[in-house]
């Protein structure tokens, strides 16, 4: 008698061929996984370099210097015109909204406590991200596979150092400045929006949104940004130091740099955001 169990359509001849893109499935899958372990292996195994570096001498005091102007004076027109952009956005928004529930009055502490808490430092750890992330993961790039940065080892500087420490601590120690940079301006550039639509006082305007605010609803959000710089020194100068394939290998790096730590600083964010309503209520 006739096997007649199978789909109509289908043949014994089909079922090697299915095995064999199932494999090669699971295999891709496998290695994808394997190559994400081994990423992070390698991250691992950097930054400990790069902390043996940092507690050795020289300090890089004139490198870390010109870092700080890349890094904080280059990126802050930048990163007021994000925060600006931010404040009249949620001023325009957040007015509309309220206005349907009846909570008008409310309308400069949403803007504050919005950008503060928020906007403020998620907006500016992005644009960090995307201006000095490419940055770092570009020319770290270029002098890797041109063998500038094995010609710095061969002359007996650390380039951990002089290359990734420097761009690290800048990182951490710009991040902050720049957000409260962004915090400004996204208020002013609210009370305007504000303004235009219904004539307030500044004084007003500030007395209303920092009413019901504490120092400690600036120290964390603002401080939670050098964690966004430790994140986007350390993964640009990796991604960077680690180019290879010439030219197409730097635009790779530069790329990366931008979608990684775009990726682990809303990571971070959703993390920190937990541990700062945990420790300050």
């Amino acid at each position: 008698m006739n096997d007649n169990s199978t789909a109509p359509g289908w043949t014994r001849a089909d079922a090697p061929q299915s095995a064999a893109l199932t494999q090669s499935a699971l295999t891709s899958l496998w290695r994808t996984f394997n190559g994400f372990l081994e990423w992070f292996g390698e991250l691992g195994i950097f930054v400990w370099q790069v902390m043996r570096a940092a507690v050795r001498r020289p300090f890089e005091g004139r490198e870390l210097i010109r870092q700080l102007d890349e890094v904080g004076s280059k990126s802050l027109p930048l990163v007021a015109l994000a925060g600006s952009a931010i404040g009249a956005v949620l001023a325009l928004e957040t007015r509309h909204s309220l206005i349907q529930f009846g909570a008008k009055s409310m309308l400069p502490a949403a803007i504050v406590f919005s950008i503060i808490h928020e906007t403020g430092p998620v907006v500016t750890g992005l644009v960090i991200s995307g201006r000095v992330g490419a940055g770092i993961g570009a020319e770290l790039g270029s002098m890797k596979v041109t063998e500038q940065i094995d010609a710095i080892e061969a002359s007996g500087v650390n380039p951990y150092k002089l290359l990734a420490f420097t761009r690290i601590l800048a990182c951490i120690l710009v991040l902050p400045l720049l957000t409260l940079a962004a915090d400004f301006c996204g208020v002013v550039v609210g009370w305007i929006a504000d303004t235009i639509a219904e004539p307030i006082s500044f004084h007003k305007f500030i007395h209303a949104g920092f009413a019901g605010t504490s120092f400690n609803d600036f120290l964390a959000p603002t401080f939670r940004t050098a964690v966004f710089g430790l994140i986007i020194g350390t993964v640009a100068s990796f991604q960077g130091m680690r180019s290879e394939g010439g030219t197409e290998g730097v635009g790779r790096s530069a790329t990366s740099s931008v979608v990684l730590s775009s990726l682990f600083v809303i990571l971070a964010d959703v993390i920190l955001v937990k541990l700062i309503l945990v420790f300050f209520p």
